[in-house]
């Protein structure tokens, strides 16, 4: 039956009362009752209940409304409902305003704390839909504890918010006041239409190359994964709500994960093995977590294993480590139907109850839909004394201390003006910032970039990535209808000039067929220089799950090769072939791996998948309108064979010894690799300018520190170039003997700084003491006394460095 909202709040009353046996002792109530029990929502002496005061501070209001609650009701509180319970959301573009009221009660009943919303649909539908569940959680049940009603937010919320460039082109940019800034867009579009909670950021490294997922992380650096993760959680959740309560001290929860150590999988095939000890947990995957997310409101666990441990049962990572150690409080979730794998995939329970039994008293977390729904038999278990109500309550305080932080008792409904918080001319103004200091310019041979719109006649286009706009994973369905393809974009830059533009395909992404060939390289005849644009693809959350489609990046897409697929190679050498300058762009989620690109092209530019308006930003970087200030978050292997490839590895962990494959065929043997090289095609932070930079006066202060220290490296940058430029200053450290091994280079600390031409600027990074610590054989954090070497250049160049000393 659907009915409208004056109706449903007209009909419905309040839920059954419990009986006083359900709130007994044992089921997690303390004894001395200040409240009837048919009438929990009030006191006894007629006050108000401290849960219910917005001026009361938020630990006791969640002391106060906790032993209110039956069991029933905090296992509902921990469970994610989904809208579709009550709303229709099966066609993106139906408008209708009606409700399933059945659907609403029993959704409400036992599935109530936060609520799927990720749907494609038309805003005031959304919104009404969201007056509709909170008015009845509010207005309807005895308690009146609002939802969280949340979304993805990767890189902009998937309800036809704003879409920006991926989180790996994120990191390129390596500017974390920019990404705290286009954060604080994402949430405030979401927070007017009733989101509280947003699914975003990963921090997992990009150490495995082949996973899919590589697109969604911010690289392989554990240090930059840990700033630019900061900067988004500091911009999401920044603020509050209106009308909230002054104990209300963010207006988003953003939602770290995935916790812990996912991106790195065996075989790079997605939710396999993580193999590794307590140090490379410890040195790699936590640091992100512990930098960034001890303040986010969530965190959302891995599907995978550690050790042999699945992460949503380690005890050690998700209570030890995460609530005692690291002092969490905040609300922690399992990711979609990851409960029910410990039955199907791990193997360490056979049953639903097992299941629900150990993912909550060894995790503290909630279960996330897309499964069984194990949880539905806690109530039972703990009825017959199986499971300790104890670790029910730990985990519903975690839930409602994250809504009342939110300040969602007070204000949980959407806002009346939503609109004029969506798509607005500032936020995208940032996001055209964002597409520029995003691409990374790899190869400049001879100073083919930029070309002068002046002096060249015609450019040809050629390429599968032209005439698309290849968005990254977590993007709603036809979300590229709103964006830029690089065909528009270089159409649009070049409008009031008399440069011609000639296009050909050339292939499609993912075919062998070369009968486009002949038409690209008459193209590229045709012109002065020829711009050919390859790489990976993605596709929406909705294609990118259905059968019969193909991509070769994504969740659930991994690949056994990092090359180009189908003809796109050949047909790069066939356009270099033609003999005119040749510009390759690769548009990816991850690095390809193509040796002949690197040596033979002019010049090399990486456009991680960007957002709505990569293609004009990439016209302006081709054409000199903006000056490339991006950098590698990630290293480019030269095949999947020499992958792993980060540029942090253990000293000692790559000897060189490289053979190869010559241009005629001929080999060269080696021995590592015996006909390859171990060595990157490009190197964690590499990235090339228009202008030129020199790097001077490198200082320390202090230069000897004791073990307790911070200190401050100062340089001097000189752009001694003819154009403005932006520069990422990075500096890194090498613990030259330490009693465990170690990194033989770690970033620790970067800036970037915008320097007029023939200007210079100091730059001062601070480095912290933490910063210089080993996981020690005695398993705890320790600065050794010694020597570190500092330098500033990129993770493969020394510009300067001295030594510190640690006394």
């Amino acid at each position: 039956m659907r009915v409208s909202i004056l109706t449903l709040l007209m009909i419905f009353g309040l839920a059954s009362l419990p009986a006083a046996e359900e709130l007994s002792e044992s089921h997690g109530v303390r004894s001395d009752l200040h409240f009837h029990l048919h009438a929990r929502a009030a006191n006894k002496d007629g006050s108000a209940p401290v849960y219910k005061n917005p001026k009361a501070a938020i630990e006791d209001r969640v002391n106060d409304l906790l032993p209110r609650m039956t069991v029933q009701e905090k296992v509902a509180q921990i469970i994610q409902g989904d809208i579709n319970g009550w709303m229709d959301m099966s066609d993106p573009l139906d408008d209708t305003k009606s409700f399933n009221e059945s659907g609403l009660i029993d959704m409400m009943a036992t599935k109530a704390g936060s609520i799927w919303g990720g749907y494609l649909t038309p805003w005031d539908k959304f919104v009404y839909a969201v007056n509709v569940g909170q008015k009845y959680l509010m207005e309807n049940t005895t308690l009146g504890i609002p939802a969280i009603f949340q979304s993805e937010g990767l890189h902009g919320f998937t309800n036809n918010g704003t879409i920006w460039p991926s989180p790996i082109a994120w990191a390129a940019s390596f500017n974390t006041e920019l990404l705290q800034q286009a954060a604080a867009t994402i949430a405030t579009e979401a927070e007017g239409l009733g989101f509280s909670q947003l699914f975003a950021p990963v921090l997992d490294l990009s150490r495995e190359l082949r996973w899919g997922r590589v697109e969604e992380n911010f690289g392989e650096d554990p240090f930059l994964t840990g700033e630019m993760g900061n900067a988004y959680i500091k911009g999401l959740q920044t603020g509050q709500r209106r009308n909230a309560s002054s104990t209300a001290t963010a207006r988003m929860a953003a939602t770290c994960k995935h916790f812990a150590a996912f991106g790195s999988p065996q075989g790079g095939l997605n939710i396999a093995q993580v193999s590794g000890g307590e140090r490379e947990l410890r040195t790699m995957f936590l640091k992100p977590f512990n930098r960034a997310c001890v303040q986010s409101l969530a965190i959302m666990t891995a599907y995978s294993s550690y050790d042999g441990i699945p992460a949503i049962a380690n005890s050690h990572l998700l209570t030890d480590i995460l609530r005692n150690e690291w002092g969490y409080k905040y609300w922690v979730t399992t990711d979609a139907g990851s409960v029910d794998l410990l039955i199907s995939l791990h193997g360490t329970c056979d049953t639903r109850e097992c299941a629900a039994k150990i993912a909550l008293e060894n995790g503290l977390s909630g279960e996330m839909g897309g499964g069984t729904y194990t949880y539905l038999t806690l109530p039972d278990q703990i009825a017959a004394g199986t499971v300790d109500v104890s670790f029910l309550d730990q985990t519903v305080k975690a839930m409602l201390r994250t809504k009342f932080t939110l300040g969602l008792f007070e204000s949980p409904y959407p806002y009346e003006d939503y609109q004029s918080t969506l798509r607005t001319p500032a936020t995208r103004a940032l996001l055209h910032q964002m597409e520029q200091e995003a691409i990374v310019l790899l190869e400049n041979r001879q100073n083919t970039l930029p070309l002068n719109p002046s002096t060249i006649g015609s450019v040809a286009l050629i390429g599968p990535q032209v005439n698309r706009v290849s968005l990254g994973d977590y993007v709603f369905f036809n979300a590229s209808l709103n964006g830029i393809s690089p065909l528009v974009g270089f159409t649009q830059h070049l409008a009031n000039t008399s440069v011609r533009l000639n296009f050909a395909q050339g292939c499609a992404l993912w075919s062998p067929d070369e009968s486009g060939f002949a038409e690209a390289v008459a193209a590229a005849r045709a012109s002065d220089v020829a711009v050919v644009m390859v790489g990976t693809w993605s596709l929406d959350q909705t294609l990118l799950w259905t059968p019969g489609t193909n991509a070769t990046t994504g969740e659930h897409v991994d690949l056994s090769d990092l090359a180009l697929v189908g003809a796109q190679l050949a047909l790069v050498q066939a356009v270099k072939a033609a003999g005119k300058p040749t510009i390759v762009v690769l548009v990816s989620g991850k690095p390809v791996a193509e040796p002949w690109i690197q040596e033979n092209a002019d010049a090399v530019i990486q456009q991680f998948y960007p957002g709505e308006l990569g293609g004009l930003a990439l016209a302006e970087v081709v054409f000199g309108a903006a000056n490339p200030s991006g950098k590698l978050p990630v290293s480019f292997p030269r095949s999947v064979g020499t992958t792993p490839v980060f540029y942090n590895y253990l000293k000692g962990s790559r000897p060189v010894d490289a053979g190869q494959v010559n241009a005629d065929g001929s080999l060269t043997f080696g021995h590592q690799y015996v006909l390859d090289s171990p060595i990157p095609l490009w190197s964690f932070g590499h990235g090339l300018s228009y202008t030129t930079f020199q790097y001077s006066n490198l200082k320390l202060t202090p230069s000897t520190i004791g073990t307790s220290d911070n200190f401050t490296v100062s340089v001097t940058v000189h752009n001694t170039g003819t154009r403005d430029g932006k520069e990422v200053v990075q500096v890194y450290l090498t613990d030259v003997v330490s009693s465990v091994v170690t990194p033989n280079q770690e970033l620790v600390g970067f800036q970037k700084v915008d320097i007029p031409a023939g200007t210079s600027v100091t730059v001062s990074i601070g480095v912290q003491a933490g910063q210089l610590a080993v996981w020690t054989l005695q398993n705890s954090w320790t600065v050794e006394p010694g020597t570190f070497t500092v330098k500033v250049g990129t993770s493969d160049q020394r510009f300067l460095s001295t030594n510190l000393t640690v006394n």
